[in-house]
């Protein structure tokens, strides 16, 4: 595990920080415009625009060129071109970069974004080989931008920073949860889910990424997902934790890779969560 100082930390927060907003310059006209969407599967949709391939490269630069020995994973595998514009100098050497990898999806939602719902939202992580260090969430059309680091969990709106904190622990039987959509889960995990569904007050559809910045405001109780990748996940982990939330695979382990989800407002409601989907 690295060890990143507090003032490292905040130095890369103000990188993200450039990075997110040179994103949002470009998928923010492109949003409730006529756009081509191009269809990734041979079987089923998952759609990828311009918006996504554009505002990916964007961030690849931008991110490459203050750390340039770091990993970087990307949902639309893009390839950076402007390295020999250097970035900020924060004091990390070739070594202790090598040892982070980059981990972003440029519009993580690309069905809300394609049919102008605004829940989508543009996702970076830093990870440094064990676990992430620093989580970004920006949704620039509501100018709602959800970091996570050392610990705490912040929202920042029209230049206003609020602490965030999750929900406090109910029964079960009064939890509000989330997911993107049903069609996420296969036959096994769908009966999983679907037992949940039937132990909880609500179960509300849609939100992508988002879904997790309302758990840590304290709108919802959790979110249960499944068929994720990394770059879906992981900048929301820290973030949510932040808040004071747990958020692990459905067995209860680090969540890094994907897979199945299970995100909750505190360790009572995951635990009751956790023996529904094991049930």
């Amino acid at each position: 595990m690295t060890q990143l100082s507090s003032e490292t930390l905040n130095a890369i927060r103000l990188i993200v920080d450039t990075a997110l907003d040179l994103a949002a310059e470009v998928t923010l006209p492109k949003f409730r415009q006529p756009i081509d969407i191009d269809n990734k599967l041979s079987t089923g949709f998952d759609p990828v625009t311009q918006a996504d391939r554009e505002a990916e490269q964007v961030l690849r630069d931008s991110l490459m060129s203050a750390l340039p020995h770091a990993g970087f994973l990307g949902e639309e595998d893009s390839i950076a071109t402007n390295l020999a514009e250097s970035g900020p100098d924060i004091g990390l050497d070739e070594a202790l970069q090598k040892q982070l990898t980059w981990v972003v999806d440029p519009i993580d939602g690309t069905k809300a974004f394609i049919t102008g719902l605004p829940l989508w939202g543009t996702l970076v992580a830093l990870n440094d080989g064990e676990q992430v260090v620093f989580g970004a969430l920006d949704q620039p059309w509501l100018e709602e931008r959800f970091v996570g680091l050392e610990g705490r969990a912040e929202r920042l709106y029209k230049g206003q920073r609020s602490v965030l904190t999750t929900r406090a622990a109910r029964p079960l039987k009064d939890a509000i949860v989330q997911t993107t959509s049903p069609d996420m889960f296969n036959d096994d995990t769908l009966d999983a889910f679907n037992r949940v569904r039937k132990s909880v007050s609500m179960t509300r559809y849609g939100g992508d990424c988002y879904a997790y910045a309302l758990l840590a405001m304290g709108g919802i109780d959790a979110v249960i997902e499944s068929s994720l990748q990394p770059y879906d996940i992981q900048a929301l982990i820290p973030i949510v934790e932040g808040a004071g939330g747990v958020i692990t695979n459905w067995q209860g382990e680090p969540c890094l890779a994907g897979g199945s989800v299970v995100a909750a407002a505190n360790p009572e409601v995951h635990e009751r969560l956790l023996s529904e989907l094991n049930a």
